[in-house]
């Protein structure tokens, strides 16, 4: 037998290979996606034993930036006038008239700013252009936008108005907080508009008092206009204070609301 006889029977004699229907190709290729995209996903990442699942952290967008801006203005404002007004005070520290002139309150002068009568109103006058500005518009941006639902303050606040000022200023149980100001924030927020609306009106008086005499009729005169002028200031002296203690109760996260905008883990959420 030749050696080409003897191939051709070792060909016959080999197992042929049985042949792939469609069905079968299509399977095969399916398989082998699965493997690809099997290999191309990333492996699961297995939690670390110990390890603490991040923390969320709530915050409320408390303070929009037209509130933050006249905040700030209104607080530098105040400041400069009530410092230059005392000034201004010390050169006829009385309501009544001049002759005999009876001193109603010697204010010292390292608590005044200006230097001299000149200076003062200097100062006072440059500043109420900004305080008149900023608390216009800070007034009108409320009632836009209806913020001011959140502090104004209504019959309804009166009962809790107690329970907040002992918690403040007596050690009393804390109120639970069922919204962005409780009833005391809204009384004294609500009163500085008050205080503000009266210096305002009773400043046009001893600014321009020929022009505006039909105003200081009503206030009942130019020595009462000024006596409702100074007692518009002590409002604002009194909430100052109050103001101070109650941002410091509440903690740094209050102030820095007044700055970003955003107060973390808010009370009233909870």
């Amino acid at each position: 037998m030749s050696n080409e006889e003897e191939r051709e029977e070792k060909k016959d004699a080999a197992p042929q290979p049985e042949p792939v229907t469609p069905a079968q190709a299509d399977g095969a290729e399916s398989a082998e996606a699965k493997l690809e995209a099997a290999a191309a996903e990333p492996a699961p990442v297995e939690p670390v034993a110990g390890a603490e699942a991040p923390e969320l952290v709530r915050a409320a967008y408390e303070h929009p930036l037209a509130i933050r801006i006249t905040h700030w203005v209104n607080a530098i404002s105040l400041f400069v006038m009530i410092s230059s007004g005392l000034r201004i005070f010390r050169a006829f520290p009385s309501f009544g008239p001049k002759i005999p002139e009876q001193v109603f309150l010697d204010v010292p002068k390292s608590l005044t700013l200006g230097g001299w009568l000149g200076g003062a109103l200097q100062w006072h006058f440059t500043f109420m252009w900004f305080f008149a500005a900023s608390g216009l518009f800070y007034v009108a941006y409320q009632v836009i936008s209806g913020h001011y639902r959140t502090m104004l303050f209504a019959p309804r606040d009166i009962p809790g108005v107690w329970p907040m000022a002992r918690h403040y200023f007596f050690f009393g149980p804390k109120p639970p907080a069922t919204g962005q100001y409780n009833p005391l924030q809204k009384l004294a927020y609500t009163s500085t508009v008050g205080f503000g609306a009266l210096s305002l009106l009773t400043g046009i008086v001893l600014y321009k008092p020929a022009q505006f005499s039909w105003l200081a009729f009503l206030f009942g005169g130019y020595h009462l206009a000024r006596g409702w002028h100074f007692a518009a200031m002590c409002g604002f002296l009194a909430f100052i204070p109050g103001h101070l203690i109650m941002v410091l109760l509440h903690g740094w996260a209050n102030f820095f609301s007044m700055l970003s905008g955003w107060k973390r883990e808010p009370e009233y959420q909870e």
